[in-house]
């Protein structure tokens, strides 16, 4: 295909930051109406290449040509000028705005004398079809600050599809989308494609590109490795490109002894949130949380780190009651919490990661309850940098310039530090490569092995069966079944998380606790 009739053309593009080659030399191309699917690792430099693109980043070397035509992005306005809108993995919504005021921040609608006046009615409603149009059920008048993290997701879709652009970069938008939501998407997809709009589609989910993809580009360690058609690509060509190597089964699930009962919750209750949650995790245990979006399952496990108050409910950890009102309270009583949003729970961003890992542990390396053993503190740093394979530049490197996937290692790193004896998991994998997933699958393995009772929340299917012992089911806030490994399959975890009665079933197993 000629340059003029490629949509965009990226040449040569290279980015370095401090202690680190970013991205080198770097070709890429868009055709109007295609769908790229770009992938690689944490790391590969994937976000770089779309934020240089996107006017974030400037580019150290290398040209931009869209329409046929050079141009120097100045920054994010300019991007949008030329027709470039992106969805970012992690959001840039203004919280105590709603969803409306969001989707049209700087682009507001105006009336009145001068047009000096935000036609609010009007935004809110133009906000709602676009809401509507992705099947978002959400009321555009909401406050972000209120929304979970998927429906934040879904407004940050809107909000592009809110500018008129011709090409679209989507930066993981499902990795926190519910199955129907997914397919909501991918139908927008095809509505942009038949538009002549290109979309830029990044994604961690594999089965993904060979759905809504036209072609895909893989990178590594910041340089262009491959690209095909995707009807000449398969799954494992696609792997060995980003990874190098071969990263064996996904889901390195080892046996493990499951011990005597480790936490017990009983009657976990939150007002229109959650109701009469209950269920009991044993030592060496791996227990996932299954359901759909909004079902109620981060409310639970954050109730159980006292991140959230409940309305009633008893705790017991190893069989004695333990009153929990504070992540203070949990950590004492031997409880990590690895939280779904990492930058804003997860991380303290302009720290470094050094500092974010030890940062919940930094009374175990006193001395004489007053001094910093800073020894120690490097040492117990460097460990889980390389217990976890973190890539940094050096371990007084900013997390902020850390790439998604190693962020998320990070925080997982700062739990391991505690050694605790109870492990809360939310979206463990959400938004990382699977060379990385299949590592935090082995050292969940490992964690098992040892005796840590986990509790892993999972949008994934995949990574609940092939993880789990035993799969808790939620339902609108309720449990609706506790499945064992043998037994559990796609279909009948989907069947209980819509609220359906499989035939010949009881609707909710686990409705006591007796059952457990």
């Amino acid at each position: 295909m000629s340059e003029q009739k490629w949509l965009l053309r990226m040449e040569g593009i290279s980015k370095a930051f401090p202690g680190v080659q970013a991205l080198s030399n770097v070709d890429l191309e868009l055709a109007p109406g295609e769908v790229l699917a770009l992938v690689g690792e944490n790391g590969a430099g994937k976000s770089t290449l779309m934020k240089i693109l996107s006017g974030a980043y400037r580019k150290d070397a290398g040209r931009i040509f869209v329409n046929g035509q050079e141009v120097e992005i100045s920054g994010p306005s300019h991007a949008q000028q030329l027709g470039i809108a992106i969805i970012y993995q992690e959001f840039n919504l203004a919280p105590n705005l709603s969803a409306a005021a969001n989707i049209f921040i700087g682009r507001e609608p105006r009336r009145g004398p001068g047009r000096l006046f935000v036609d609010r009615r009007r935004m809110e409603t133009e906000a709602q079809k676009l809401l509507d149009r992705i099947g978002a059920r959400i009321s555009a008048s909401t406050l972000v600050r209120n929304l979970s993290v998927a429906e934040r997701q879904m407004v940050e879709i809107a909000k592009a599809l809110a500018v008129d652009a011709r090409i679209i970069i989507m930066d993981e938008p499902t990795s926190a989308l519910g199955e129907d939501e997914v397919e909501n998407l991918f139908q927008v997809i095809q509505t942009l494609k038949a538009q002549s709009i290109g979309v830029i589609f990044i994604t961690h989910r594999l089965e993904e590109i060979f759905r809504v993809a036209d072609r895909v580009v893989v990178l590594r360690d910041g340089a262009r490795v491959g690209g095909m058609p995707i009807q000449e690509a398969t799954p494992e060509q696609i792997i060995q490109l980003m990874v190098g190597r071969d990263v064996g089964d996904l889901f390195q699930k080892k046996k493990a002894e499951i011990g005597a009962p480790l936490l017990e919750v009983r009657g976990l209750t939150r007002r229109g949130v959650v109701e009469n949650v209950s269920f009991t995790l044993r030592r060496g245990e791996i227990l996932g949380f299954a359901g759909l979006v909004g079902a109620g399952r981060t409310e639970t496990v954050r109730m159980i780190f006292g991140a959230d108050p409940k309305d009633a409910g008893e705790i017991f950890i190893d069989g004695k009651p333990v009153m929990i009102e504070s992540p203070r309270d949990a950590l004492a009583a031997g409880i990590g919490f690895v939280p779904e949003d990492r930058s804003n729970y997860g991380l303290v961003l302009s720290l470094s990661v050094l500092e974010n890992i030890v940062l919940p542990s930094l009374n175990r390396h006193t001395r004489l309850g007053v001094l910093l053993d800073r020894m120690g503190l490097l040492r117990t740093a460097q460990e889980f940098v390389n217990k976890l394979n973190i890539r940094v530049a050096h371990l007084r490197q900013k997390a902020m310039f850390l790439s998604g996937g190693n962020q998320q290692k990070t925080v997982v790193a700062k739990w391991l530090a505690l050694r605790p004896r109870i492990l809360i998991m939310d979206e463990p994998t959400r938004g990382i490569d699977v060379g990385a997933k299949a590592e935090i699958h082995a050292l969940m393995s490992q964690l098992a092995q040892e005796g840590v009772g986990i509790i892993m929340v999972s949008s994934e299917l995949p990574e609940i069966l092939g993880m789990s012992d035993r799969i808790l089911v939620m339902s609108e806030g309720k449990v609706a079944a506790i499945l064992d490994r043998e037994e559990a399959t796609q279909e009948l975890i989907m069947a209980y998380a819509s609220g359906e009665r499989p035939e010949g079933r009881e609707v909710s197993p686990a409705s006591s606790p007796g059952t457990l």
